[in-house]
């Protein structure tokens, strides 16, 4: 299950790890920044309840859906209790996931506004629409998590391997030239046409997204 859940999120343009057990699981949330985590109750080492206690305590509030073939009152309330934010019961469609994703990635307007905007440049992560003074943008996966990144962040410089650990989900490769080509993929759609030249390269550093009212 966790392949096809991969698979599918990695196709709607999610960067997605993969683990195995709990202690893994525990690992990789504390080494990365995640958007959202899905959990499993049924898991070796320790299962899901216990995990995501120890993610809470560990300080980790990245929002959590526990998905799980039980579906007694009990079990939902008691993984509430340990801090999930919320509950799907096997089996489920991967569109019912991804909404319940997209939900809980709005409960947070402070990080996670239901639009991200800078200037007339719009990028509505539910909707997997964007667009540019009122003119819609056609943008591959890639292009639109790219896109959406650099909107998290306007103004601030980001590395190679920063952009490939968000948008990809594998270890940068110094000598891949995939962030520069999807840099430029995206340039063409939502610089160029419109006379704009708002995605900077930051000479040995990486890219930057400037931030309306700057001057070109």
């Amino acid at each position: 299950m966790a392949g096809l859940l991969k698979r599918g999120l990695a196709e709607e343009g999610h960067a997605v790890d993969v683990a195995q057990d709990g202690p893994e699981g525990l690992w990789l949330a504390t080494e990365n920044s995640y958007g959202a985590i899905i959990l499993d109750v049924m898991l070796p080492g320790f299962d899901g309840f216990e995990l995501c206690r120890r993610l809470r305590e560990a300080g980790i509030w990245a929002p959590v859906l526990m998905v799980t073939a039980r579906d007694s009152v009990g079990d939902r309330v008691r993984g509430l209790d340990a801090g999930a934010d919320d509950y799907l019961v096997k089996p489920f469609s991967l569109l019912e996931l991804a909404a319940r994703l997209r939900a809980l990635g709005r409960r947070d307007d402070r990080s996670r506004p239901v639009i991200l905007a800078e200037g007339d440049l719009k990028l509505d992560p539910a909707a997997k629409r964007a667009c540019r003074d009122g003119t819609e943008l056609q943008l591959s996966p890639k292009e639109f998590s790219l896109l959406e990144l650099f909107l998290r962040h306007p103004g601030n410089v980001l590395s190679r391997s920063q952009i490939i650990e968000a948008v990809w989900d594998f270890a940068y490769d110094g000598g891949s030239n995939v962030v520069d080509q999807y840099v430029n993929y995206l340039r063409r759609k939502i610089d160029t046409p419109f006379g704009r030249r708002d995605i900077e390269t930051v000479r040995g550093m990486g890219y930057r997204l400037r931030r309306a009212g700057q001057g070109q």
